[in-house]
């Protein structure tokens, strides 16, 4: 017992951190939620508020100007943006995804010239793997890059890119040998958002998460160094899938966090809220609810937090854990914030309360970072 528990237990500077974030949260974050989602702006004024407080330094080592603290510290940062804003907290996790594939398989000077710049928030990065035509299926793909001399010249259009239009740079799939097929035909590119032909397409009008811009960048003749490649030439399906392996961790601790503060909210509006004379968590069926939901919010913390150590050591089984974890937190993020409505019965359906605005925010860790349906796939062939 004592050995799985050291598995994930945190230190004591990880408790402070986690506590100035907390802070932070309840006095900055939380009174800009509602007004983020309504507007539906990039919140850049919380972006400078985490740079300052190195949030943005949680994913990279030190040598890269990171914290150097781990896969779980940055978890723990996530969740507790999370529970008060969902879109602010994507910052953070598109931060971690956008710079995975540099960090795990790009050249020492791609590491050098983009890392540094992200790790004091300066520079944002997009993770641009989807297509109008390929999402769970990357075999769809049509985005083309073709090399010409010392160059790759990048033409197609990708889809659902979280940071579109505030990225300053892209790292974008695409197909460099058609005839190989999508497991040795498609390589990895880092593009800056000031390369002539790069373009900002389609922005969505979105159920949630509102205040993080998604849409279609467009590349027509997208001129990159050879330099810019990510990894080796054919290998960008493993340097995607490698990256996932690490990221939906992100996407867990994003629905963590909002199903914990919906249960937060629903349980303190429980105690203040009265009827037939008393407070509503006097009722049997109230009681109820609110154990089941603290109840499995707990238990996905808990495999959240094991799945982010095991990504810390780099151990095998690693990617069935970010699975589960990612499978179990975002269902549960779903079936909590519904919960958390109908606790507060009418209000909860305002949007003067902010259970309507977490019940929305849930419905997408359902489906970016890999729909649950292929999560359960991954999960399925490691039991074969």
């Amino acid at each position: 017992m004592s050995a799985l528990a050291d598995a994930y237990a945190l230190t004591d500077d990880q408790l402070a951190f986690r506590d100035t974030i907390r802070q932070m949260v309840r006095e900055r974050v939380a009174p800009r939620a509602a007004e983020i989602d309504e507007r539906a702006e990039y919140p850049w004024d919380l972006r400078r508020l985490f740079a300052e407080h190195d949030l943005f330094g949680l994913p990279f080592e030190e040598q890269h100007g990171g914290t150097g603290t781990g896969a779980l510290m940055l978890c723990i940062a996530i969740e507790e943006v999370a529970k008060a804003c969902a879109s602010s907290s994507l910052m953070l996790a598109v931060h971690d995804l956008g710079t995975l594939p540099i960090r795990l398989f790009g050249s020492e000077e791609l590491k050098a010239r983009f890392l540094p710049r992200c790790a004091t928030g300066e520079w944002s990065p997009a993770f641009a793997l989807s297509e109008p035509e390929a999402g769970s299926d990357p075999g769809g793909m049509i985005t083309k890059a073709v090399r010409d001399g010392d160059e790759w010249v990048i033409n197609g259009t990708k889809n659902w890119i979280t940071n579109l239009g505030v990225a300053d740079f892209y790292v974008v799939f695409a197909v460099t040998d058609p005839a190989a097929g999508h497991s040795r035909g498609i390589s990895a590119f880092v593009v800056e958002r000031d390369r002539p032909g790069f373009s900002v397409g389609k922005l969505e009008r979105k159920l949630g998460i509102k205040g993080s811009p998604t849409g279609q960048p467009i590349f027509e003749d997208v001129r990159v160094p050879a330099g810019n490649l990510i990894g080796e030439v054919g290998r960008g399906m493993h340097v995607a899938l490698g990256t996932l392996d690490y990221s939906r961790l992100g996407i867990a601790a994003q629905a963590l966090g909002i199903a914990q503060g919906a249960t937060d909210y629903a349980a303190a509006y429980a105690r203040e809220r009265r009827q037939f004379g008393q407070p509503i968590n006097a009722f049997q069926a109230i009681q109820f609810k609110l154990a089941d939901m603290e109840t499995q919010t707990a238990a996905g913390r808990e495999l959240l937090y094991q799945a982010a150590a095991k990504a810390d050591r780099g151990d095998r089984d690693r990617g069935k854990y970010s699975a589960m974890a990612k499978l179990f937190n975002s269902d549960n993020a779903m079936r909590v914030t519904v919960e958390a409505v109908q606790v507060l019965g009418g209000y909860g359906y305002v949007s003067e309360y902010p259970v309507e605005r977490m019940m929305r925010d849930a419905k997408i860790t359902q489906i970016y970072e890999g729909t649950n349906e292929i999560q359960r796939l991954v999960i399925a062939r490691t039991l074969r």
